[in-house]
């Protein structure tokens, strides 16, 4: 999937040290003569330097819900293997691209190494250290509070169903924190094809409803999901974060796609 897209190093659009090419300006005294282009000078009656786009790692933090409902799954894939690959993928390519990634919560430090992949890939996999989190989802909704560098990013991939998630963008937000959420969706939750006589359970097991005609609900349930994802989507805007949606029975390359100009240069 990390191969389906390519990336370069994210550029800075401002002059600095890097390998591509800025712009050309005016030589100034300041500036050593084995700057000067001679070719670009030679056009005109003034000396000119070439200036390089800057470039520089940028640090993105990772968290993937493992809230009980992510492990929902109607179109044969559940939104928890989906965000797993979804998060893999487009960590491997900012790997590729220089930049540092990190697991919220994990022991080691970001860095932009093959080895943080595979720690990174053992700490979303692990049976052990799945159980773990998993109770602690049971007991917090959302990433882990921990203090992170003003302008690092945070790839947040959830369901967004928890009402205190919000609440959490905001705290990030406050420390300066760029924000990107992968809302993951079954079909099943957005489109409701019950009909007849079902029984509804909450993942977590702690309240059910059992309908006659579950149809007779689908048009008021519709629209509530809708309104909900738009409540995500209004406060991400309002602080300045960006949300890609993506249901679990599309192709994942159209969200890594998404994903991965959201993140691009800056």
């Amino acid at each position: 999937l990390a191969a389906s897209v390519s990336l370069g190093a994210h550029g800075r659009r401002k002059a600095g040290i890097g390998e591509n090419f800025w712009q050309f300006r005016r030589y100034a005294s300041v500036d050593s003569v084995g700057r000067i282009d001679w070719r670009q000078s030679a056009k005109s009656q003034h000396l000119f330097v070439r200036e390089r786009e800057w470039e520089s790692a940028q640090t993105v933090w990772f968290w993937r819900d493992s809230d009980p409902g992510m492990r929902f799954g109607s179109a044969g894939v559940s939104k928890l293997e989906r965000a797993n690959l979804l998060l893999l993928a487009l960590a491997s390519l900012l790997v590729r691209g220089g930049e540092r990634v990190g697991l919220l919560g994990a022991s080691y430090l970001p860095a932009a190494s093959r080895f943080t992949l595979s720690r990174i890939g053992h700490s979303l996999l692990d049976p052990a250290i799945q159980e773990k989190e998993r109770l602690r989802a049971e007991r917090e909704d959302g990433p882990p509070k921990a203090p992170i560098a003003r302008g690092a990013r945070i790839v947040w991939l959830s369901d967004f169903l928890s009402p205190q998630v919000e609440d959490r963008m905001a705290a990030y937000a406050a420390q300066g924190a760029v924000g990107h959420l992968v809302r993951i969706v079954d079909p099943a939750e957005e489109d409701f094809p019950y009909a007849g006589r079902a029984r509804f359970e909450s993942p977590r097991g702690q309240a059910n409803a059992l309908f006659g005609r579950a149809e007779s609900v689908g048009q008021e349930y519709r629209a509530r999901f809708a309104a909900h994802g738009e409540k995500i989507a209004r406060t991400a805007t309002r602080l300045g974060w960006t949300i890609t949606v993506h249901r679990t029975d599309h192709a994942p390359q159209t969200a890594l796609i998404a994903l991965h100009a959201a993140i691009g240069p800056s």
